[in-house]
């Protein structure tokens, strides 16, 4: 029975958990900077949508192009324009349970007095180091259309029964109750390797329906050569590669 045990052990494939980065960087404006210039400088391409993008010297760094894409604009038309960098697991997921997002800190009060909680106190310097290394992971980060970034919001991702199209050609939607995202198929692997990682490298639980439907779209959906190369530019910069994408 022993060497039975053993020999089955043997032929088990190892799970391989991902690890956080070993040089992470540490606010969200360097990890924006670091995504634009050496992540994407060749694949200005937004996440939702496929829509290419022009750099800008705004504080959002670009500028959304929907003539190939067939985007167009739901509401905000200022945000439709505008690239914005998106956390594809929402800083929700990851802070809603440190203390400074639910409780607040000694040092986050505002000038009347007045204390204050959620991310903007977990952001403020010196109070969460580990939440600002999680904030400014660059797995977790990629570029956005500015509306959809923000209609998305901390929505989880999953199907939306019927598919209601609000932003022109643009495969996204938002809807159901409660809300959740449907990114296009294209990309359903591309946001399930970065779920899992992020759940792996800092401990963020997941439902058992929620891991199960991201590993179905990590299967339906391969690696392509530009996350391959996306990685390696990001394991170059913070000293860590997702293992879901380069196992």
């Amino acid at each position: 029975m022993r060497i039975l045990v053993v020999f089955m052990l043997l032929l088990t494939p190892a799970i391989v958990l991902a690890d956080p980065p070993s040089t992470p960087l540490t606010s969200f404006t360097t990890a924006k900077k670091k995504a634009r210039s050496e992540v994407y400088p060749d694949h200005r391409i937004t996440l939702y949508c496929g829509c290419a993008y022009s750099h800008s010297t705004s504080a959002s760094g670009g500028v959304i192009d929907a003539t190939a894409c067939g985007y167009e604009v739901r509401v905000d038309a200022t945000r439709g324009g505008r690239l914005e960098w998106e956390h594809i697991m929402p800083a929700f997921e990851f802070g809603q349970l440190r203390s400074c997002w639910k409780a607040g800190h000694l040092d986050c009060v505002k000038s009347d007095g007045t204390p204050f909680k959620g991310r903007k106190c977990c952001t403020k310097s010196g109070v969460d180091p580990e939440f600002r290394k999680m904030e400014a992971d660059l797995h977790n980060l990629a570029p956005s259309v500015g509306e959809l970034n923000a209609d998305r919001s901390k929505h989880p991702y999953g199907m939306v029964p019927g598919e209601p199209r609000e932003y022109g050609a643009c495969d996204f939607e938002v809807g159901g109750s409660p809300k959740i995202a449907e990114p296009m198929e294209s990309i359903l692997g591309d946001v399930a390797r970065v779920w899992l990682y992020m759940s792996e490298a800092y401990n963020v639980r997941l439902s058992r329906e929620e891991r199960a439907m991201f590993k179905a779209w990590h299967e339906a959906d391969p690696v392509d050569a530009f996350e391959v190369l996306r990685d390696q530019r990001i394991e170059a910069i913070q000293g860590n590669a997702n293992p879901w994408v380069r196992p």
